[in-house]
């Protein structure tokens, strides 16, 4: 069980000044901007401008207002200022391993082209919060680095492109590794005994990536074959993006720890496409959000089960699963002793009302037997490789 409030309340102790986490962030974002300035200076773009689009593209996206800063260091320190706030302000929730698991089964049925549908205002179910997983997700990036997200925060922000008038409604996405996770390569565990022995310990959650997503409704009466479009462009700049940080890679581990197995992100989206998907089937009513005092006993993650701050977020149908089978004059009943999440589809539903197209999915639901163990993969990994 997450104890989501006495997480919260450690990285808040030891985030704010920690120069060990400042110095990983501050590469993160170098990397991030050197890549893309790669791609732009090989581009059709105006001579001499790939700096302030990269900057345009990264930074302004995420809500950063220009002038841009003169090196990732500045960057860096913007960033963390954004991931305390959130941390210190937003709404804790926690979200059900079977909740979880619907929301991991949603994700993967998106292209970069159904994000584009967000609207923050109909959608976004708080301006600002921090989603606990039930465990940490284990993601491998383009260049084969590998990191277990345990937590979400987002904030409404407005996003600075180009030129002045370029602003749009956004939201900014924060992602949160997990510091004792599955993850745990020599070279990490080395940096947490260093930073404990220096005197500034490493926070249980560590300030990952930043992303941000346009909540304006991009596309709305759009058809499907430019949704297509704008997937296929999207995936055009991941690929360039990939060759330009070739020299990083380093293989990938075969081993890990998480049951759902490992999450592959070549396009680096999984975290929008997570949060669009939980925002969206929370807002479409498949699954609830309650107070830890109103919560059963058994689904409370938290260190504080009756504070009523804490939101709990769980799947609002489950199926049983019996198969019946006919064998000669007999009939036999089949019953599963596990849980599993069923793969749902997405339709792009046309409301007469609004005149617009909206994104829901068919399903998810939990099938199986209530009080049976969820089960959300078939194999087993060790992640050894950060």
């Amino acid at each position: 069980m997450v104890k989501a409030a006495r997480i919260r309340a450690e990285t808040l102790r030891f985030l704010p000044g920690n120069p060990w986490v400042r110095a990983m962030v501050s590469s993160n974002i170098n990397n991030v901007l050197s890549d893309m300035y790669r791609v732009l200076h090989n581009s059709d773009a105006p001579e001499g401008s790939e700096w302030e689009l990269a900057c345009s593209m990264i930074l302004g996206k995420l809500g950063m207002r220009p002038p841009w800063p003169s090196g990732p260091d500045a960057a860096a320190e913007w960033q963390l200022a954004q991931d305390v706030r959130v941390l210190r302000s937003a709404e804790l929730m926690v979200i059900s391993p079977s909740a979880h698991a619907a929301v991991m089964a949603a994700a993967a049925t998106l292209e970069p082209g159904d994000i584009t549908t967000l609207s923050r205002d109909r959608d976004v179910v708080t301006p600002a919060g921090l989603l606990v997983l039930p465990e940490p997700v284990v993601c491998v990036n383009r260049t084969g680095s590998q990191s277990d997200t345990l937590a979400y925060g987002w904030q409404f922000t407005t996003q600075h492109q180009l030129l002045p008038t370029a602003q749009y409604a956004g939201v900014r996405i924060s992602t949160f590794m997990d510091r004792d996770g599955p993850v745990q390569p020599d070279d990490w565990r080395a940096a947490v005994a260093q930073a404990r022995a220096s005197g500034h310990p490493l926070p249980r959650l560590v300030p990952d990536g930043m992303y941000g997503m346009r909540g304006d409704r991009t596309i709305t009466t759009a058809s499907a074959t430019f949704t297509e479009l704008l997937t296929e462009k999207h995936k055009e700049l991941q690929a360039a993006l990939t060759q330009a940080s070739a020299w990083r890679a380093e293989p990938v581990a075969d081993i890990g720890e998480w049951a759902g197995g490992r999450v592959e992100d070549p396009d680096d989206d999984f975290a929008c496409r997570y949060m669009f998907a939980f925002w969206r089937l929370v807002a479409q009513g498949v699954t609830t959000t309650t107070s830890t005092a109103s919560a059963p006993t058994s689904s409370r993650t938290t260190g504080h089960p009756h504070d009523p701050a804490v939101r709990v977020v769980r799947l609002a149908q489950q199926v049983p699963a019996q198969r019946s089978a006919e064998t000669g004059q007999e009939k036999q009943v089949r019953t599963y002793h596990h849980r599993w999440p069923v793969r749902m589809h997405k339709v792009r539903q046309w409301y007469p009302s609004a005149q617009e197209h909206r994104l829901i999915w068919r399903g998810p639901y939990i099938k199986g037997p209530a009080d049976a163990p969820l089960m959300l993969g078939e194999k087993v990994y060790v992640a050894d490789r950060r």
